[in-house]
């Protein structure tokens, strides 16, 4: 009963504080890389890097354990219009033991972009987390 009481607060601490900073501050915007990310075990982190011309998704995850099977997998989406539906034009997803990391083919697009990534332990689907930069 402890245990779940306190997973709940750990719950509601990080809902708090993700609705403390705005979305793309929480995981991380472009430019910043990886210095930003936030040190959730687990949770994915994601942003752009550009690229030349274009852009490219990165995003990374730790692991609770150096053993761990873990997944990650990042896309870059684009939005023709307000309103419109969002796109996937570019993916690239990464399984391996401890820390992951994966980053997508390059994208040049005038369109509104947003980069979303998903990862956790790789065995445990239910467990898996997605997170997206704001648009921009």
């Amino acid at each position: 009963m402890r245990a779940r009481i306190a997973a709940l607060m750990v719950a509601v601490a990080g809902i708090t504080a993700s609705m403390a900073t705005p979305a793309s501050a929480a995981t991380t915007t472009e430019g910043t890389g990886a210095a930003a990310c936030t040190a959730v075990v687990d949770h994915p982190c994601a942003w752009l890097e550009k690229d030349g011309g274009g852009i490219v998704g990165v995003a990374q995850v730790s692991p609770s354990s150096p053993a761990q099977l873990t997944l990650v997998q990042v896309e870059v989406r684009t939005q023709r219009a307000w309103g419109s539906p969002w796109v996937t034009v570019a993916s690239a997803t990464t399984v391996t033991n401890g820390f992951a990391k994966a980053v997508t083919p390059r994208v040049v697009t005038k369109d509104l972009r947003m980069i979303c990534a998903v990862g956790g332990p790789a065995l445990e689907a239910s467990q898996h987390v997605t997170t997206c930069t704001g648009p921009f």
